[in-house]
C-alpha cells in the first residue's frame, strides 16, 4: 500500500512538473494589503504571454476608487512605445475583504470576469505581483516607469520562487521618458 502511495505522489509531482503554471497555481495572494496601494497608475514591467496583450507595449494600468470598489484602465502601444494606443476598461472588486488581496474584475460590461491575486507586494520598493488565481497569467507592476535592475532581479526572483517558469516572461518595452 505504501508503495501505491509513493509511486501516485511521485506521478502527481511528475504532472505537475509538467504542465505550465501547476505550481505557480498553487501561490496565494498576499494576507493582506491597503487598497490605498493599489491607487495611481502602475507600469508592466514584466508578463506571462497572453493573446490580449500580444505585441503590447508600454502597458499601463491606472487604478481609481470607485464607490465600492475600482475603475480600471489599462492601456498599450501596439509595436512600439509609440505605437498605435489600446485600451481595456475594468471595474473590480475586492473578493476578500479580509486580505483585500483578491480582485474580481470584469471587462466588456461585464461579459467577461476574472479573479487576479496580489501573490507579493513591496511598497518600499514600488512594486507588485498580480496574478490570475489559477497561475495562468501573471504581472509585474511598478510605479515607476522603470524598474532599477536590482530590484527587477529580486522581483524576478521572487516570481521563480511563487513557482512561475520565469523563463516564459515577456518583457515589454517601457514608456519612453
Amino acid at each position: 500500500m505504501q508503495k501505491r502511495l509513493t509511486v501516485i505522489l511521485a506521478a502527481a509531482a511528475a504532472l505537475a512538473a509538467a504542465l505550465p503554471g501547476a505550481a505557480a497555481a498553487m501561490a496565494q495572494p498576499v494576507p493582506h494589503i491597503e487598497l490605498t496601494k493599489m491607487m495611481g497608475r502602475w507600469y508592466e514591467v514584466a508578463r506571462l504571454p497572453n493573446m490580449t496583450q500580444r505585441g503590447c507595449n508600454a502597458g499601463t494600468s491606472d487604478w481609481v476608487r470607485n464607490g465600492d470598489g475600482f475603475s480600471v484602465v489599462q492601456a498599450c502601444h501596439r509595436g512600439s512605445p509609440d505605437g498605435p494606443l489600446s485600451e481595456w476598461k475594468a471595474r473590480a472588486r475586492v473578493a476578500d475583504p479580509v486580505s483585500n488581496a483578491k480582485f474580481k474584475m470584469s471587462f466588456f460590461g461585464g461579459l467577461v470576469s476574472q479573479e487576479y491575486w496580489v501573490l507579493d507586494q513591496r511598497s518600499d520598493e514600488g512594486w507588485l505581483i498580480l496574478a490570475t488565481h489559477d497561475g495562468k497569467y501573471l504581472w509585474l507592476m511598478s510605479q515607476k516607469p522603470v524598474l532599477p535592475v536590482a530590484i527587477r532581479n529580486e522581483a524576478v526572483a521572487r516570481i521563480k520562487q511563487l513557482g512561475f517558469d520565469i523563463g516564459r516572461l515577456e518583457f515589454p518595452l517601457p514608456a519612453r521618458g
